[in-house]
Order: C-alpha cells, then sequence, then structure tokens
C-alpha cells in the first residue's frame, strides 16, 4: 500500500480538522467494509492452507506420524496437533 500525503487529497477544511486530531502521527485509514476481502481470498492462500490441513489430518487418520507430518510439512509439532485436533477440522470430516 502506497502512502500519500492528506493535504493531497483531503478537502482542506477535513484536513486541518485532522490535523487537530492526529499532531502530525501516521493514520491508517482502512477500505469501506464493503470493498474489503478478506484474508488469503484474492490470492488462494485460504484455500491452500485448507486443503493442506485436509491432507495432514488424511495421512494422519491413515496412519503417518506426528513426526512425519512435521518433516512433510515443514511445520511444527504443536502445529500439525492444531491442525490434527481442531475442532473445525474434525466437524467438517465427521
Amino acid at each position: 500500500m502506497k502512502y500519500v500525503n492528506a493535504k493531497d487529497v483531503l478537502p482542506p477544511e477535513v484536513f486541518r480538522e485532522v490535523q487537530k486530531y492526529s499532531g502530525g502521527a501516521l493514520i491508517y485509514v482502512p477500505k469501506k467494509d464493503a470493498d474489503r476481502i478478506g484474508w488469503g481470498q484474492s490470492n488462494g492462500a485460504k484455500a491452500h492452507v485448507a486443503v493442506r490441513n485436509h491432507n495432514i489430518i488424511a495421512a494422519y487418520r491413515s496412519g503417518t506420524s506426528v513426526l512425519q507430518l512435521m518433516n512433510q510439512y515443514c511445520l511444527s509439532e504443536a502445529s500439525i496437533r492444531k491442525i490434527i485436533y481442531s475442532k473445525v477440522t474434525l466437524d467438517k470430516e465427521a
């Protein structure tokens, strides 16, 4: 995201009002909620993680050890266990 000078984009009266409250601090102005996309939806990361987690659960249920899964997916033991024992994935699988 590119930074822009508020003086260049805001009307003068709004700019002065913002200056009263910000005092020269950097301010982040998020997009409207309607314009926001959820994490990982625009680049497919969320879908990739869901497929990976499904594969980890399937492999574990078919006998692959946690250590093997750690090495195969380059994840910590705690991460593998969170995936295996997560309520959300168990509900979807059942």
